[in-house]
């Protein structure tokens, strides 16, 4: 049974990979670069107009999200399952089409870029609690998770895996952040307004439109 998921992950890894052009190349590259999110963190910034214990409660609950989706992907599955990436199989990294040379590291069970990804648009939409922030943040962790796949450096199977600690750490983040917010903050009231959400789904946008021009003159 394995072994048929196995093959069936590699043959949808190495489909995604075989749809490639010069222009996505770049295009995905700026996608998965870590710095893709500045935009997206200068708006959420913006938006919280609120005292500075506040701000801290937000930034720190955010880290934190991060922090566990990463230790539980990186940290501690994938060098528990010790899954090789594609980009290190011996029987399938020749066929790959690999972007600037990048293979990424050994292991790709599970996959931090989606775990961190889907966790931090998890537990932002959940703090704005508009539906727009939602679709926006949710689009943007599924565009960086197919960044992956068309990269070469991880398959399906390590994204889903990713997603599901993602969306859980996150969610269980915010619930955590909700309850410190409540008891020594004494704060009820929704922290942004409808103005603010959309700020936030626009800073999502506007990145993949920067980043879809940018890929042009790299």
């Amino acid at each position: 049974m394995l072994e048929y998921l196995n093959s069936i992950d590699q043959q949808a890894l190495v489909a995604i990979n075989s749809w490639h052009a010069p222009y996505f190349d770049q295009f995905m590259w700026c996608i998965t670069s870590k710095l893709s999110w500045m935009l997206i963190l200068v708006a959420l910034l913006v938006t919280l107009r609120r005292d500075w214990r506040q701000l801290l409660f937000v930034v720190a609950a955010i880290l934190f999200t991060i922090l566990i989706s990463d230790q539980i992907s990186s940290g501690l599955i994938k060098h528990t399952v010790e899954r090789l990436r594609p980009s290190h199989n011996p029987d399938l990294a020749a066929t790959l089409h690999l972007v600037n040379g990048y293979t990424g590291g050994l292991y790709g069970f599970t996959s931090s870029h989606a775990a961190n990804s889907f966790s931090v648009a998890m537990v932002v939409s959940l703090m704005y609690r508009y539906r727009r922030v939602m679709a926006a943040l949710m689009f943007y962790a599924i565009l960086q998770c197919y960044s992956r796949m068309y990269l070469g450096v991880h398959y399906p199977g390590d994204i889903i895996g990713g997603t599901i600690i993602g969306l859980l750490v996150g969610w269980l983040c915010y619930r955590l952040w909700q309850w410190a917010e409540q008891r020594w903050m004494h704060c009820y009231d929704p922290l942004f307004s409808r103005h603010d959400a959309t700020i936030m789904a626009s800073s999502v946008y506007i990145t993949v439109a920067a980043l879809a021009i940018l890929a042009i003159f790299i």
